[in-house]
C-alpha cells in the first residue's frame, strides 16, 4: 500500500509516498481502508518535531480519518465493512492505517467521509473549549480570532449554537465573508485595522467575555486588553507560530482567566465526557446547524500541497486528502 513518510523530525519536503507493508491487526486493533483524511496543522507539526508528542520512526502524519474498516483484531466490537471516523494521531496519509478500536466511532449515517475526516479534531476542539472550559453562556460575547481557519470556523458556529454574540477576527475580507455565512455577527480585519479599538467600538466599550485564540503571536495581548471584567482567554493553539507572553497584571486587573485547551488530552482523560460531547456534536450535524466547511480536497499523491496550505495559513476551514 502507498502511505507518505517520515523517516526523520525535519522540514515538510523530507516526506515522501512509499510502498510499504499493509498494516495487520493485533488485540483490540482495526485496520481502516482509508477513504479521507483530514489535513491540521498539528501534522505538520509533528513531522518537524514541533508537537507535544513525537511518533516512533518512521511513522505517517494524517490524525484524523474516515474509511471502512477492513480488518479487526480479537476482543473488537466493530464490524468489517462498517463506515468510520478515527481519531488516529499519526498514521492517515495513507492508504491503509491501524489504530486501537477505542479511536474509532461509526459513521453518522447523513456523513460522507470527506466531511468526516475533517470533522472530529475542529468541532471536539471548540466544544471542549466553549462548554467544558469557557463556559460560555447565552448572551455573552465571543470573539474567535483565526476565524476562517479549521478550529475558527467550528468555534463560530458553536458559540452562536450556545446563544452568544460572535464577533470574527481573521486576516483578509474574503475569510471574514465566510464567517459571516457561518454566523458571526460582527467582523474585525485585523490586518487593516486596531483589533483593540474595534472590539472597544464593537461591545461599547464593555470588552468581550470570551476570548478563542488558536493564532497566538502578535494579537495575542491587544486581545487579553479586550477582556470584560470576570473575562476567560482560550489558549487554543499557536498557528502563527510564535507563543505569545502575555503580562499577568492584565489578567489581575480584570479578574480574567487564562485557560488552556488541550482537546487530546481531555479526550484520553474523560473518555465518557468526550463520547458526550460528540454525540451532541452529532446531533447537531443531523439538525442542520453545524456546516463543516472543507475549502480544497488533493489526492494522497499531493499530500505536500495539501500541507502547505494549511500550514501557510491559506486554508479557509478545513482541507482533506482524497485516498480512494
Amino acid at each position: 500500500m502507498k502511505a507518505v513518510l517520515a523517516r526523520e523530525f525535519a522540514a515538510l519536503e523530507k516526506l515522501t509516498l512509499e510502498e510499504v507493508p499493509a498494516p495487520q491487526a493485533g488485540p483490540g486493533q482495526v485496520v481502516i481502508a482509508t477513504r479521507a483524511c483530514g489535513v491540521n496543522f498539528l501534522d505538520g507539526l509533528i513531522v518537524q518535531g514541533k508537537y507535544q508528542s513525537k511518533p516512533a520512526l518512521p511513522f505517517s502524519p494524517g490524525a484524523e480519518v474516515a474509511g471502512v474498516i477492513k480488518a479487526v483484531g480479537p476482543g473488537v466490537g466493530l464490524a468489517i465493512g462498517m463506515r468510520v471516523l478515527a481519531m488516529v494521531g499519526h498514521g492517515g496519509f495513507a492508504e491503509e492505517v491501524v489504530t486501537e478500536a477505542s479511536n474509532v466511532m461509526p459513521l453518522p449515517p447523513q456523513m460522507d467521509f470527506t466531511t468526516a475526516a475533517c470533522f472530529p479534531i475542529v468541532y471536539a476542539t471548540s466544544h471542549h473549549a466553549l462548554i467544558e472550559r469557557a463556559q460560555l453562556k447565552s448572551g455573552e460575547t465571543l470573539l474567535v480570532l483565526g476565524a476562517a481557519g479549521g478550529v475558527g470556523l467550528t468555534a463560530v458556529e458553536i458559540g452562536k449554537i450556545l446563544g452568544a454574540r460572535v464577533i470574527a477576527a481573521a486576516s483578509s475580507e474574503d475569510k471574514l465573508a465566510l464567517c459571516r455565512e457561518h454566523g458571526a455577527d460582527a467582523c474585525i480585519n485585523y490586518a487593516s485595522s486596531d483589533l483593540r479599538a474595534r472590539v472597544k467600538e464593537l461591545t461599547a466599550g464593555k470588552g468581550v467575555d470570551v476570548i478563542y485564540d488558536p493564532v497566538g503571536g502578535a494579537y495575542a495581548e491587544p486581545a487579553v486588553r479586550s477582556l470584560a471584567f470576570l473575562g476567560r482567554y482560550l489558549v487554543i493553539g499557536f498557528a502563527s507560530g510564535e507563543i505569545p507572553k502575555i503580562p499577568l497584571n492584565l489578567l489581575l486587573l480584570k479578574q480574567a482567566s487564562l485557560v488552556g485547551v488541550f482537546w487530546g488530552a481531555y479526550a484520553k482523560a474523560r473518555p465518557a465526557e468526550n463520547a458526550r460531547g460528540f454525540a451532541e456534536l452529532f446531533d447537531w450535524y443531523a439538525q442542520g446547524r453545524l456546516h463543516p466547511h472543507v475549502s480544497a480536497t488533493f489526492p494522497l499523491e499531493r499530500f505536500s500541497e495539501a500541507l502547505q496550505m494549511v500550514m501557510n495559513r491559506r486554508a479557509q476551514g478545513k482541507v482533506a486528502l482524497l485516498v480512494a
